[in-house]
């Protein structure tokens, strides 16, 4: 009987690696790089092009097609993409631009740059459109000459052909008129998308809100097949736009307002800010739009959070001033929030977005940038318009009566013999469980930092005296000879359990419990000892995802100032964090050494004000949500108990001879 033949796998050598060229990346995964339920994102990379340009002041028209043919066609009246040679890589610019990922204009930022404020980021942008397209044409009119090329699957197959324009119409001083600008058509190949149609709804509010956001400039859509022409110009303002998109829905106070800052600002640079319109109603779905530098960030984002702690802010002062909050009833950003509809669109010098497709806004500046604008703005027509300003606080201070409402029911259905809270928990004022957090901090310095820095309304503080008993081989009736493990246990209202228990989670008095260590090695052993604790003896609290690891900054750049960026503060994460940031710096023109970089031995060196910024603040901390990941819960423990146990020596030594050069792992 003939023993069946083994398939040799291929040998892993050096020719085994694979190196991807040119815009191989984008088709091979094209979900790295835009939506693939639709090519509206690739098409609107070319419109937002268009849009910088008018942005920038050199466009007053963008024209959109759709053709019959299943091709998109924008046109618009900007300078026209350069198409001599560039002087590194001696190819046409506008050949460049199509066939190069990380190139582009929108990276020349600051004084003298072909865009200050734009919302490029990566250089990917129609590089990726032409990628995913079967064919794309450009043509730009430029400084007399027009120049023509076309690309297949992003490979160009009629090179750059120029010739003289042909002669214009008079202008009022005798001379001819030269078109300039960019023509752009493109036929999304289908095979990248779960449908090649263009959606049209979409396509038409994202030209109709561009239209809006840059008044003067005349936005047009034509749709061959119908025979339809629309066509946008707005003269000013965000109210009328707001108005229409609510459908007449009974508005109670509207706000509207703009501030951008000026060329003697400290903190942000000439022409950051923001216009916003924010209306308040009783009844109806919400409607929340927001834009940075024209782009659409459909998932909000750090600008969102600017406007919101703004309102906030401006909102709890008044009722303050006029003594208008019942006894017993406390204002959250969520009670003024909850029927607030808004467009905002902010301006970012250097915008950091989540993902190429540019949803949600990162940068950490701009809650600042936004909520500096909007409070003192919103607090002057709060004054000016008392009798809105009483229908405002009476709508959150309903919204607030409600959420109480709804946590007093929770509290009633809790025992009622609950152990005393430990003397050394700063406890959060808010009773709110899904909103409220508990911060397991090193050491009584940091402890002080953080008490201090923290959000007295929903964040509290349990000080933790040296390490952690390792509890790995503790048996639970044990566990609460160590006062720090009890205190823990006490406050959290959970009574430790195994895997296969159903303890009472109705006790659960924070949403988020979160380890906050020092970012060096021995906060990094506290965190681990913390993890063991939750995993061998409350594990359902990571099984509902209640533990989170906060990621506190080991070092701070100063950076000077560069161009219309102002001086500045940045927090690196590590060492390659701050081998970045420095890059970063040296790219941007700053001379070596001209920063200054501390690093942080412990929390307790960082200032109440840096610990918010770097570690507290929901808006700018990173915040790591404690997971299983790939493994289930027997195969952890197999881990966990060759790290932690007392009689594992050897297969600890093993494993570190294993996976001692794994530098990344999963909490």
């Amino acid at each position: 009987m003939a023993t069946p033949s083994k398939t040799i796998p291929p040998a892993y050598s050096e020719g085994s690696i694979r190196v991807l060229k040119g815009l191989e990346p984008v088709k091979q995964r094209p979900g790295m790089y835009t939506r693939t339920d639709n090519p509206l994102h690739i098409i609107q990379e070319v419109i937002d092009n268009a849009a910088d340009e008018a942005l920038a002041g050199y466009g007053k028209k963008i024209k959109v097609t759709m053709h019959t043919d299943g091709s998109v066609g924008i046109e618009d009246d900007g300078r026209g993409i350069p198409f001599g040679l560039h002087p590194e890589e001696k190819a046409p610019v506008v050949e460049l631009v199509y066939t190069r990922l990380h190139a582009g204009g929108k990276f020349d930022k600051g004084s003298g740059g072909a865009y200050s404020f734009s919302g490029g980021l990566h250089g990917v942008g129609v590089s990726v459109t032409n990628a995913l397209s079967k064919r794309l044409e450009v043509t730009t009119y430029r400084e007399g000459s027009v120049a023509q090329l076309a690309f297949s699957a992003g490979d160009v197959i009629e090179p750059l052909q120029i010739r003289p324009q042909e002669s214009g119409s008079s202008n009022p001083d005798g001379g001819r008129d030269r078109k300039q600008g960019t023509t752009v058509r493109a036929w999304p190949d289908p095979k990248y998308f779960e449908t090649a149609t263009l959606p049209v709804n979409e396509l038409t509010h994202l030209l109709r809100s561009k239209a809006v956001l840059m008044p003067g400039v005349t936005v047009t859509l034509v749709i061959e097949k119908t025979r339809e022409t629309q066509q946008w110009l707005y003269k000013g303002g965000l109210r009328d736009y707001l108005m229409q998109t609510l459908n007449g829905e009974p508005v109670i106070p509207l706000f509207e307002g703009a501030g951008h800052a000026d060329k003697n600002a400290d903190n942000f640079a000439e022409g950051e800010g923001a216009d916003w319109c924010v209306a308040f109603t009783e009844d109806g779905q919400p409607v929340r739009e927001s834009y940075v530098n024209l782009i659409p960030t459909s998932a909000g984002g750090t600008h969102e959070s600017g406007l919101r702690d703004g309102l906030f802010n401006a909102v709890k002062g008044f009722v303050e001033l006029h003594s208008l909050l019942p006894k017993g009833v406390k204002l959250l950003p969520e009670d003024v929030f909850a029927r607030a509809s808004y467009v905002l669109s902010a301006k970012v010098l250097d915008p950091q977005f989540q993902g190429q497709i540019k949803e949600r806004l990162n940068s950490r500046d701009a809650v600042r940038l936004v909520s500096s604008f909007v409070r003192p703005a919103l607090e002057l027509w709060l004054n000016q318009h008392v009798d809105y300003g009483k229908k405002l606080a009476e709508l959150a201070i309903k919204a607030a009566q409600s959420r109480q409402k709804a946590g007093q029911k929770v509290e009633k259905r809790k025992g009622s013999g609950v152990a005393v809270l430990p003397g050394k928990l700063t406890d959060c004022e808010s009773k709110d469980t899904a909103h409220n957090e508990v911060f397991l901090v090193e050491g009584d310095s940091a402890g002080g930092s953080a008490k201090m820095g923290r959000d007295k309304e929903s964040q509290a503080i349990l000080p933790l005296r040296g390490k952690v008993l390792n509890t790995w081989e503790v048996e639970r009736d044990r566990l609460f000879a160590n006062n720090e493990i009890h205190d823990i246990s006490v406050a959290i209202g959970i009574d430790p359990h195994g895997p296969t228990d159903t303890p009472d989670m109705s006790g659960l008095r924070y949403g988020k419990i979160c380890i906050l260590s020092d970012a060096d090695v021995d906060g990094s052993h506290i965190q681990v000892l913390l993890l063991t604790l939750f995993f061998r003896h409350f594990p359902k609290l990571i099984d509902a995802g209640n533990v989170y690891v906060a990621k506190p900054p080991l070092f701070r750049i100063d950076a000077p100032a560069r161009g219309k960026k102002p001086a500045s503060k940045v927090y690196a994460l590590d060492e390659g964090e701050l081998t970045a940031t420095l890059d970063k710096l040296r790219k941007d023109g700053v001379k070596e050494g001209a920063w200054s970089i501390s690093r942080f031995k412990g929390l307790g060196e960082m200032s109440a004000e840096q610990l918010w910024e770097t570690t507290l603040n929901p808006d700018t901390r990173r915040l790591l949500q404690v997971q299983l990941g790939r493994l289930d819960f027997t195969q952890t423990q197999g881990e966990i108990t060759k790290l932690m146990g007392k009689g594992e020596a050897a297969a600890r030594r093993d494993l570190m001879e294993l996976r001692g050069d794994d530098v990344e792992i999963d909490v």
